[in-house]
């Protein structure tokens, strides 16, 4: 109990110090875990892993290139897309965080802010960003008091389009494969080399994605 009130204070004196950063890119928002004296980082074991898609997120079903909403998801049949969407990036930090099993108890709670991955259009033609954001809070698994304040990851990863796409299926890369194994890079470099990801900066790809919400 008293390592896990050590590495609360340390966590939270981080997120602290990451809100106060200017800087909008991952990698300076992340600061290693370590001790107030630097010693050395702090490993943690991830007991559990629970995935949040709030129903306050609006899914979109219009088939633009930049179409509004917040959840885009066309490669599973129509449904629950909050479900879908939940279960594609559950997978994925199970998969990312797997092995890691030596260290401090935590659990990993992610909330989901933003799941854009492309239309049918945009898939088929020009390509794209899977515009990919959520939260990330680690939590005593014992108590379910957070270890750590939430922070924003922004996951972008640029989409294929038109030939490029046809043939990354071809090849067994489709999109939910290549969204499932990025945000387990991602969520991996997160818990065990934090500031060692930066988000790919995609630029007017972005900002395009952005102004049809």
């Amino acid at each position: 109990m008293k390592m896990i009130k050590i590495v609360a204070a340390m966590l939270m004196g981080l997120a602290v110090s990451a809100c106060a950063s200017s800087e909008p890119e991952f990698a300076s928002r992340n600061a290693p875990l370590e001790t107030p004296e630097q010693i050395a980082p702090v490993a943690v074991s991830v007991q559990t892993v629970t995935v949040s898609v709030p129903r306050a997120l609006k899914v979109s079903e219009a088939n633009r290139f930049y179409p509004g909403g917040d959840i885009v998801w066309r490669e599973d049949p129509r449904g629950d897309r909050h479900v879908q969407v939940q279960r594609i990036v559950q997978d994925a930090m199970v998969k990312g965080v797997t092995g890691l099993n030596n260290g401090v108890p935590v659990e990993l709670y992610v909330e989901v802010t933003r799941f854009h991955a492309l239309t049918q259009k945009a898939r088929y033609t020009t390509g794209g960003v899977h515009d990919l954001e959520f939260t990330v809070t680690l939590r005593d698994p014992a108590t379910g008091n957070p270890l750590t304040e939430p922070r924003l990851i922004r996951a972008d990863l640029k989409a294929y389009g038109g030939k490029q796409a046809i043939a990354a299926e071809g090849r067994g890369e489709t999109q939910k494969v290549r969204i499932t194994n990025h945000l387990a890079e991602v969520i991996r470099a997160e818990i065990t080399q934090p500031g060692s990801y930066k988000s790919a900066d995609l630029g007017m790809m972005r900002l395009f994605n952005k102004s049809g919400s």
